[in-house]
């Protein structure tokens, strides 16, 4: 049997691309009643992440081990997928002053973000040349992600990622998922049949996206970006986003908002100084000196 026609065979087997019984009539359903249905279906999304919690949490240790060596968390994927990684990757910038911790590649390039380019998912060969151009090496951990399970693009990313020793995840939401073969750790989250069939952005995307959420946010926790559950490391880029600073120092510490301003300004802006600052009763200088000790954790420096 040629190649294309078992991978034919093989898509026509895959949980996302089989129709929905429950939405077989689509097309006849009041907005109100596609909407139900459509809601209903979600709830099933949050309990089939739930399974792979221990998977996720192996994945956010390696992570952070990566982190903590200099490494870098790499999200390679084509169409929706992709674009879920490349929007991971840039949230965490300005969440977690993360700078080039979490970078994202997708089949076709930048272009291919706000243009479908869904032929380049065919292409294994695309995804190393992609990952040779961010320099990905053994300190890296490269998650690939694909709904289907078998995308080219993203069983390519994790030969290439096996190549030079970096720790590969494949994030899928059909089981068992070819790319899992190619992966270190593999992430499963079948979340069944699509209301509209074949169209993965729907829950496999929010299975993907609620997957992302954890690793990023989980990993940056254990990094020191974090104190309390308040980000600490926000970059404060405008006007809201400094009145945020102001408000996260005054959350962290109880304190007033003009002693919040005065140690923000004091600390260059650096909310993890202003709080240590305030709560340890301390110097700008010797509350930079403290959070460089304790690798950036302000509860280690009071």
């Amino acid at each position: 049997m040629a190649l294309q026609e078992m991978d034919r065979k093989l898509l026509s087997g895959l949980m996302t691309e089989r129709r929905n019984p429950r939405t077989q009539d689509l097309d006849l359903m009041s907005a109100e009643e596609l909407l139900r249905v459509m809601n209903e279906e979600d709830h099933g999304v949050v309990d089939a992440v739930r399974q792979a919690i221990p998977q996720i949490a192996k994945v956010v240790k390696v992570v952070i081990r990566a982190f903590e060596s200099g490494g870098r968390l790499v999200y390679a994927g084509a169409g929706t997928s992709g674009r879920l990684g490349i929007l991971d990757a840039a949230e965490c910038m300005p969440t977690f002053s993360a700078g080039d911790k979490v970078v994202g590649v997708m089949a076709g390039g930048e272009q291919a973000f706000v243009v479908a380019k869904e032929g380049a998912e065919d292409s294994r060969e695309a995804a190393r040349e992609d990952l040779q151009k961010i320099g990905l090496t053994n300190q890296d951990v490269l998650v690939a992600l694909t709904a289907s399970g078998r995308t080219p693009y993203c069983i390519g990313a994790l030969e290439y990622a096996r190549e030079v020793g970096a720790y590969c995840v494949g994030v899928s939401c059909n089981c068992p998922a070819v790319l899992s073969g190619y992966a270190d750790t593999a992430i499963e989250v079948e979340t069944g049949p699509e209301i509209l069939t074949g169209s993965t952005r729907l829950k496999a995307g929010t299975a993907q996206k609620m997957v992302l959420n954890m690793i990023s946010t989980a990993s940056m926790v254990g990094i020191g970006k974090v104190y309390k559950n308040l980000m600490v490391d926000m970059k404060a880029t405008n006007l809201k986003l400094e009145d945020r600073a102001v408000r996260i120092v005054c959350m962290a510490t109880d304190c007033s908002e003009e002693e919040a301003r005065y140690a923000l300004a004091q600390a260059g802006g650096q909310m993890k100084a202003a709080i240590v600052m305030i709560l340890a009763g301390v110097s700008c200088q010797e509350a930079q000196s403290r959070l460089g000790k304790q690798n950036g954790f302000v509860r280690r420096c009071l």
